[in-house]
């Protein structure tokens, strides 16, 4: 578009430059020496710079263009008003908001308001809670714009940009949990130790003193084991990329057994594994996979009734391997189904510090299988115990049948 109208604007300034040359009765040209070329030149020259201001133009438009193409891009919804508050530009984030209902129509408002004081020179920043579902935080920030003409008195416009925060406040808030809840872990089992020292210090009973030193040591063992939970979880986390390996979901199934066996000898809780085929098999890291399917069955354990059965079982539905872990325990409320698997979180708080659960368990169950592409889940009922499974893809993904189960062996 811009070629073409240069192109005709050099085509008016020939012709103007047709009119001013002198012309014979015969219709042949008579050109002036002097006058004529000079006239020559000044019209070249007022066509070369009609030419450069064209280009100019159409750089400029390819520029504002990429410009534009970039700001819808980005995440964060972009707002531009004039001197007068009247928007002139939206990126394709922001543009949602406009004639938006619901929740998001309190965002149209808000950016109304904060455009309307950045053009009166007021800087403004200000947070929405937005309760979805699904729920938001969005955070706006308006500044006001220096007028073209360098005026810093004159109202020059507006810049607004929306940013979704949630994920920054989420993550806020569990550092923030998880530092208190640390802090009052090791706390509390420090000072017991405190004061168990000073108690044992003037101490002459035998008696006396073996029961404080076994006391002692078994805090002692309470710090030791919330240590080596933070310490595994860190590291699980940092794994984002575990081994990819061939791991056979029954050797998973016996460690994991083995490390919550003295546990459930010591409540007379037997332990039954019912086994997969040899062929079943996960892609991963087995360390890993142990480490969460223990877990699992510890934690079955430490919430189970002296004498009671826990199930270990493992099936293929389709590409997917699924590992149950079942007790007839005292079971989860409704409520504190969806946090269970957060670090620290406990149902029962007095039993855990009886059975030395650190709280970071099912944390790591639930890392593992995220690592790994899977998934865990749970479901209880109180009274009628729980069922966490364990859900991870098959190494075969093409054995799209259930597997039959060994019989049942029992570990007590």
């Amino acid at each position: 578009m811009v070629i073409g109208r240069s192109a005709r604007v050099r085509r008016r300034l020939d012709s103007l430059r047709t009119r001013f040359e002198g012309r014979t009765t015969d219709g042949s040209t008579v050109r002036s020496s002097s006058s004529s070329s000079s006239l020559e030149e000044s019209v070249e020259r007022l066509a070369l710079a009609v030419d450069r201001h064209f280009t100019r133009q159409a750089d400029t438009r390819v520029t504002a263009d990429r410009l534009v193409d970039a700001l819808d891009v980005i995440p964060q919804g972009i707002v531009l008003a004039d001197g007068q508050g009247d928007v002139v530009f939206r990126n394709r984030a922001a543009q949602r908001f406009n004639d938006a209902r619901h929740s998001e129509a309190l965002v149209e408002s808000a950016i109304g308001e904060l455009v309307a004081a950045a053009v009166a020179g007021v800087a403004e920043v200000r947070t929405l809670e937005l309760y979805g579902p699904p729920r938001r935080a969005l955070q706006l920030r308006a500044e006001p714009l220096v007028a073209a003409d360098g005026d810093v008195g004159a109202p020059g416009g507006a810049f607004l940009m929306v940013e979704d925060v949630s994920e920054r406040q989420r993550l806020d808030a569990v550092r923030r949990d998880f530092v208190a809840n640390i802090s009052h872990e090791l706390k509390t089992p420090v000072g017991a130790l405190g004061v168990l020292a000073e108690a044992l210090v003037d101490e002459d009973q035998p008696e006396v003193i073996a029961r404080l030193a076994d006391r002692m040591h078994r805090e002692a063992f309470r710090v030791a084991r919330t240590i080596d939970d933070l310490l595994q979880l860190s590291q699980i986390e940092a794994s984002e990329q575990p081994l990819q390996e061939p791991v056979a979901i029954g050797a998973v199934m016996a460690e994991a057994v083995d490390r919550a066996r003295s546990g459930a000898d010591l409540r007379d809780i037997q332990l039954v594994v019912l086994e997969p085929d040899q062929g079943v098999s996960v892609l991963g890291d087995r360390r890993q996979l142990a480490s969460a399917l223990a877990n699992l069955c510890e934690n079955a354990v430490k919430y189970s009734d002296d004498g009671a059965e826990v199930s270990v079982t493992a099936r293929t539905e389709g590409s997917w391997v699924e590992i149950d872990v079942a007790d007839q325990g005292i079971g989860i409320p409704e409520a504190d189904l969806e946090r269970v698997f957060e670090r620290f979180y406990r149902v029962d708080r007095a039993r855990s510090r009886d059975t030395g659960g650190t709280g970071l368990g099912l944390s790591i169950v639930r890392h593992v299988a995220q690592n790994h592409g899977g998934e865990v889940s749970v479901r209880s009922r109180e009274g009628e115990g729980s069922t966490f499974t364990l859900r991870l893809p098959a190494a075969d993904a093409a054995t799209g049948t259930e597997s039959t189960t060994r019989t049942p062996r029992i570990s007590s």
